[in-house]
């Protein structure tokens, strides 16, 4: 049984998550210096006519490529990858990470009064092996006034976050309803994450 697994993520949420779960990990992330062929911005663009389920799969499937590479080329010890990528829709509209508050600002109106999803893939590299998951949740965003949404993007709270919110933050105050996974919308589902660490060894 494999003792540790590493996480290619920045999100401080997924390292919360894998803690509850008990599962110790370590970081693998792309550093300045000997990581310049890796390019966020271009595996996360969107493909004209990409569906959001493709597209968030396909992401976390080039970012794990990514880490795999990563943790070869630093000769780092065998151990199982973990990668996660989660994207909001609002039907075939995907949306990412906001560019500014501006942006968070317009996602923020397009949203309110209605239900999106929130999708959450999981990808394992265990070995030569690739084991991969999805989480599909519904969230419906109460009605918000323009001084509601300025005054939440004032925080800094949706920058950085897929449609311009955390749930686990102050975006809590307008979800009317919620179906499916909470660790999900945060970034990572524990139930999927779990079945995919049993599959490569974990006692969980």
């Amino acid at each position: 049984m494999p003792d540790f697994i590493y996480l290619a993520s920045q999100s401080p949420r997924r390292r919360q998550l894998l803690e509850q779960l008990g599962v110790r990990h370590e970081l693998l992330l792309p550093n300045v210096q000997g990581d310049q062929a890796e390019d966020t911005e271009s595996i996360e663009a969107v493909l004209p006519g990409e569906a959001p389920t493709a597209y968030v799969e396909r992401v976390t499937g080039l970012k794990l490529d990514a880490a795999v590479a990563r943790r070869t080329r630093r000769g780092l010890p065998d151990a199982p990858i973990l990668c996660s990528d989660t994207t909001v829709a609002l039907g075939r509209t995907i949306y990412g990470k906001p560019d500014d508050a501006p942006h968070a600002v317009r996602m923020l109106a397009e949203l309110a009064g209605r239900e999106h999803r929130v999708l959450t893939a999981v990808a394992l590299q265990v070995g030569a092996k690739r084991l991969a998951a999805l989480s599909v949740s519904r969230v419906t965003f109460a009605a918000m006034t323009p001084a509601q949404i300025d005054a939440y993007v004032a925080t800094g709270e949706p920058l950085g976050k897929a449609g311009a919110y955390g749930i686990q933050g102050r975006a809590a105050a307008y979800v009317q309803h919620m179906a499916g996974s909470y660790s999900g919308i945060m970034g990572l589902p524990m139930y999927e994450t779990a079945q995919l660490l049993r599959a490569a060894g974990f006692a969980l």
